[in-house]
């Protein structure tokens, strides 16, 4: 008996040796390219170039920042982008929410077919040349709903805010709420809302990180350049190397140096772009873990 316990915890140790090292060795593999992109960002352009940056910064300069900042078109993409994340994702959690919580009652008639719908949703779509149809008909192409409406509600949200109103709103509170006269409406603002704190801050981080990484509806509705968002630009400049190198450095002639300064602007121009998000995180941390779990414990 005392053997087999041995030869378990043995076994067990091995087991979590080996399991530590995929997990180290994933977590490494994930956060280098991270580390490079930081490091480069912060490197001379000509030691970015010749490929001597490998970890840390190689003669560190702000010059590729100060290249962005000069950059007109990342100042219009940030605004674009700032407003595009802020008002898409006050009207997503506002539609999620009126579309979970009735779904989470007891009481709602019809409630399965609805669900149904909504799954069919996620199975089914009418394909992109009939929803930029539609968008084009609705009068939306090269304005900002063309980038809210069409992904205004996520089903995975929905039922993610379901299950957690189904499982932390009791029943008691909506038959105590309604002896004291309040009616749905102002039960789901004075108290499911007040309650749901945890839910609330997943699905706005989900969206808003949807909502500020979006790029593709942008290269099918929007026309002008004035309404890009950041991440569109920052396409043109990495995939189609699309810059205006004459704006990169104070001496025309200077072509190889042009050259060089605009790929260290790519770089600093990818922290910049996730820099929001990184930000916004650490706040979110503790209300996502209990979000998560508890939404998709039956989800």
């Amino acid at each position: 008996m005392n053997g087999t316990l041995r030869n378990d915890s043995r076994g067990d140790k091995v087991f979590s040796l080996v399991n530590g090292a995929i997990v180290t060795l994933f977590f490494i593999s994930v956060l280098y390219p991270i580390v490079y992109i930081v490091s480069a960002s912060f490197s001379d352009s000509n030691a970015v170039v010749s490929g001597k940056v490998w970890l840390w910064p190689v003669r560190p300069t702000l010059e590729g920042y100060a290249a962005v900042f000069d950059y007109k078109m990342v100042w219009t993409g940030f605004k674009n982008s700032v407003v595009y994340t802020v008002t898409g994702t006050a009207l997503n959690v506002f539609l999620t929410v009126l579309a979970a919580y009735p779904l989470s009652r007891k009481d709602l008639y019809g409630k399965n077919v609805f669900m149904i719908l909504f799954m069919f949703t996620t199975m089914f779509t009418g394909g992109l040349i009939p929803s930029y149809l539609l968008v084009r008909e609705l009068g939306m192409l090269d304005t900002i709903w063309s980038m809210i409406i069409p992904g205004a509600l996520t089903v995975w949200n929905v039922i993610i805010a379901r299950t957690y109103f189904q499982m932390s709103i009791p029943d008691e509170l909506l038959e105590a709420a309604r002896l004291d006269g309040c009616n749905d409406f102002q039960f789901l603002w004075k108290v499911v809302i007040r309650l749901s704190g945890p839910i609330l801050a997943v699905i706005t981080l989900y969206y808003a990180s949807a909502n500020w990484n979006q790029y593709f509806n942008a290269m099918i509705y929007l026309k002008s350049q004035d309404h890009y968002p950041l991440q569109l630009v920052l396409r043109d400049i990495l995939i189609q190397n699309d810059v205006d190198t004459a704006m990169l450095a104070a001496d025309p002639q200077d072509a190889a140096r042009r050259e060089a300064l605009k790929i260290l602007l790519k770089y600093s121009l990818i922290v910049i772009s996730i820099f929001p998000l990184l930000v916004v995180y650490p706040f979110v941390q503790k209300f996502l873990v209990k979000g998560v779990m508890i939404g998709s414990l039956k989800g």
